[in-house]
């Protein structure tokens, strides 16, 4: 489902901050080296990203799938000069590429990289984080989301992708559709949990704000 249509996409995103020539070589690279490109996060969502990260200013980033680092390095532009992201990916043959992009950033040093079971990983990380994106396996977004709760403080924002499900989450109900089942009982979970107040934006395909209250 398109949300809007491809000419007014065009529009906004030739009337918002340029893509960054660095994540214009990762999105060619990723293109032609990594199956499932469409995973990207993409100019224009990117740019948001990096936004919300420059207001919020924060001294400790989360990221739960890297895919090939492009969200990463949107979160990265944000971070104090002392802040540090913690991003995580299950797919190990990933990780030379994500490394060389953030090297070439200049927010290498900041970035750590940690490969494997972000439900795993996330409870012995020794941080509380300011800001937190979410967006790897939608079976696992309630998982995700109650892990890295237990990592925030008052204050913080959790970001969780693909809410929209390309649209799925208005359709008709396939009984065999476990994934936009589980994304339907997510965004509802989010929108009556009093730990935090939600706004879902229909951006791209749908990134819900939560605020730890």
């Amino acid at each position: 489902m398109h949300f809007l249509s491809p000419i007014l996409e065009e529009y906004i995103k030739n009337s918002s901050e340029e893509e960054p020539l660095l994540l214009q070589e990762l999105t060619r690279e990723t293109h032609l080296k990594v199956i499932q490109p469409r995973m990207l996060t993409g100019h224009f969502q990117g740019r948001i990203l990096s936004m919300l990260s420059k207001i919020i200013q924060p001294t400790k980033i989360l990221e739960i799938g890297t895919y090939t680092g492009y969200s990463a390095l949107c979160l990265a532009e944000g971070l104090k000069t002392e802040g540090e992201l913690h991003t995580i990916e299950v797919n190990e043959e990933l990780h030379e590429l994500q490394r060389t992009y953030f090297d070439k950033s200049g927010y290498g040093q900041q970035i750590t990289q940690h490969t494997g079971d972000a439900l795993t990983i996330i409870p012995n990380l020794d941080h509380v984080f300011d800001l937190v994106f979410i967006d790897a396996g939608k079976k696992e977004y309630p998982d995700f989301f109650e892990a890295a709760l237990q990592k925030t403080k008052r204050g913080s924002i959790i970001l969780s992708d693909n809410v929209l499900w390309t649209g799925k989450v208005v359709e008709p109900l396939d009984p065999k559709d476990k994934v936009t089942q589980i994304l339907l009982d997510y965004n509802k979970k989010l929108k009556e949990d009093s730990r935090v107040e939600t706004v879902l934006l229909p951006i791209r395909d749908g990134l819900t704000l939560s605020r730890v209250i």
